[in-house]
């Protein structure tokens, strides 16, 4: 899996900021976490990552745990659910994008791997 070329896709068809698809990314490839722990892995202060982490929330890429704590939803849905909102903001046609599904489909097994007790560092 190149993870490089799915942030490209991000940041080119979703129109995610390379610092959202950072975060997005991050947090669908090693589960939940707070926001000082989205900061410190990325090397970036904590409060941006706070910040970015609440934009990827209204862009539909995360839901918040609790008021610092972050979690992706199921990768092929959220790939399509970001999509369907970047069209609304676009005022583009929604239909269906086949390197949307892939990103999805590419990120299923480590967002799976990343949740199961099996996986745990």
């Amino acid at each position: 899996m190149d993870i490089s070329k799915i942030e490209r896709d991000l940041i080119s068809i979703i129109k995610l900021s390379s610092i959202q698809a950072k975060v997005f990314l991050l947090v669908v490839m090693e589960g939940k976490m707070i926001a000082e722990k989205i900061g410190k892995k990325l090397g970036i202060p904590a409060n941006e990552a706070l910040s970015v982490a609440k934009q990827l929330i209204e862009l539909g890429s995360l839901i918040e745990i609790s008021e610092n704590e972050f979690e992706a939803m199921h990768p092929r849905f959220t790939a399509v659910n970001m999509y369907r909102k970047m069209c609304e903001r676009e005022k583009i046609e929604f239909k269906r994008n086949i390197t949307v599904d892939n990103i999805g489909i590419a990120l299923e097994r480590p967002y799976e791997d990343a949740r199961t007790k099996y996986n745990k560092n």
